[in-house]
Order: structure tokens, then sequence, then C-alpha cells
């Protein structure tokens, strides 16, 4: 199995899980919990976006570009969650189930990295070219 495409848990008591993730070259490089109980992961090497429950049932969702690289991701208080689209120049919202709608940055080439959610409920992403970014849900 390829440690590249898979997902690991680690128990108190210190034992790892590993749970291979059903898309070949997935890379999952940014998780997060989401308000729904599940983890939420970024595939950046197969353009999806990941859930995982704790008994560990996986379902993936295929990005609208099939090229874009998702890379970080954060959950809101409303039961999204939001994603940086690295080379696409965008960020993605994914509901919990599973509706994606994407938001062009303003900046060419800004390559978005991390991302959270802020105090404001503001989205908030650091950019490539030096600058934040602040996204309004609404």
């Amino acid at each position: 199995m390829n440690q590249a495409n898979a997902i690991g848990a680690i128990a108190q008591d210190g034992h790892v899980t590993v749970h291979p993730l059903p898309s070949p070259d997935s890379a999952p490089v940014g998780i997060t919990a989401g308000a729904d109980g599940a983890l939420w992961f970024v595939e950046i090497g197969a353009g999806r976006i990941g859930r995982i429950t704790p008994n560990g049932k996986i379902d993936e969702f295929a990005l609208p570009d099939r090229a874009s690289r998702p890379h970080a991701i954060a959950a809101d208080d409303d039961g999204n969650c939001w994603f940086t689209e690295w080379g696409a120049n965008r960020v993605g919202r994914i509901t919990s189930d599973g509706r994606i709608d994407e938001h062009d940055l303003p900046t060419p080439s800004s390559e978005p990295h991390g991302i959270t959610v802020g105090p404001d409920g503001a989205i908030w992403t650091a950019l490539e070219i030096g600058t934040v970014a602040r996204l309004t849900p609404s």
C-alpha cells in the first residue's frame, strides 16, 4: 500500500490505524474535524475532498475542475468546510452533503495555501504572493 494514499488514526494507547483511500495518487495533505463528527481532508493528487467517519467509512467528492489541487481545509460553525485550491487561484466550500461551490480570488497567481475560519466568521487564507485574503461567507 502506498502510504501517501492513506489517512491514519492514532488511539490514546498509541495504536495506529491506517485507512487506505479509494483514489489512486490521492496524496492527502490537509485535514480538519467537521461539525458533522467526521474528518474532512483534501486530496491534492486527485482533485478531491474526502470525508472519513470515526468508524472508517470514506466518501470522496470530485472538484468541478479536476486539474485543481486542493491544499488546505478548515471547518466553520455552520457545518461547511472551506478549502484552498492551489494552482487554481480559488477558495472552495463543501457542504456536509457534498455540494461544492468555488470562489475565484481577485489576484492572479496568488496561490492560496493555509486557510482558517476567523473569530468574525470570515474565511482567511494565506497567499503565496505575500498577502492574506479575507472572504465573507455571505
